[in-house]
């Protein structure tokens, strides 16, 4: 059975570029994503990898540790990085699992047996404090992913913790959100949006997002 939205992230003790990495050790109250690519020496990924590390300070801001995963072996990830740092122009600092005996990959449902049934396919998990997945994403092999909107989902998975707010269709970090309908007492939504909001429907309140 795959892995659905809160549930427990599983945790794993496995090698990695950075040595021995303790899933749960690794993230310690962090926020974390995990996301896992095909194949080493691949240009799709080669152009992923070299994009999550572009974003680092990114991360670092909303206290997120990223690592990536496949199951080619740490000499391989290794060498492969000294590939993605001179053609992408970037520094990879976070963690490559190398999962070779497979064990993350068939944990988190990371291989689709109807795709190939021995590599990843584009799998995205992003990961709260508590160790629950907050959101996943499956991307096919030949498609690179948007880590913008990977930012852009966490962005609102953060406020909504902090704020007790939705975000819209399309929204962006600063955009107007929703107030979340479980809120229906008048002080409590007097304290927690002072600045007031738009009662389209009885469902759908609308409010400047709250500063984070």
């Amino acid at each position: 059975m795959s892995l659905q939205l809160s549930s427990n992230a599983p945790n794993f003790t496995q090698d990695s570029t950075n040595g021995t990495l303790n899933f749960y050790e690794y993230l310690g109250d962090s926020w974390g994503i995990l996301f896992s690519h095909p194949k080493d020496f691949t240009p799709v990924c080669t152009t992923e990898l070299g994009s999550v590390a572009k974003l680092e300070d990114e991360f670092e801001k909303r206290d997120v540790k990223v690592v990536a995963l496949s199951v080619d072996s740490r000499e391989s990830h290794e060498a492969w990085i000294k590939d993605i740092n001179e053609t992408q122009n970037t520094e990879v600092n976070f963690p490559i699992i190398a999962d070779e005996d497979r064990t993350v990959a068939e944990a988190y449902g990371m291989i689709h047996p109807e795709a190939s049934d021995t590599l990843t396919v584009r799998s995205v998990f992003i990961i709260d404090p508590k160790k629950k997945i907050r959101l996943t994403l499956t991307y096919p092999a030949p498609t690179g992913r948007n880590f913008e909107e990977i930012l852009r989902a966490l962005d609102g998975l953060q406020l909504t913790d902090q704020h007790l707010v939705a975000t819209p269709a399309n929204w962006k970090n600063g955009d107007n959100v929703i107030i979340l309908p479980s809120i229906q007492d008048k002080d409590e939504l007097a304290a927690r949006f002072p600045k007031g909001y738009e009662e389209l429907t009885s469902y759908l309140r609308i409010t400047a997002q709250p500063e984070t």
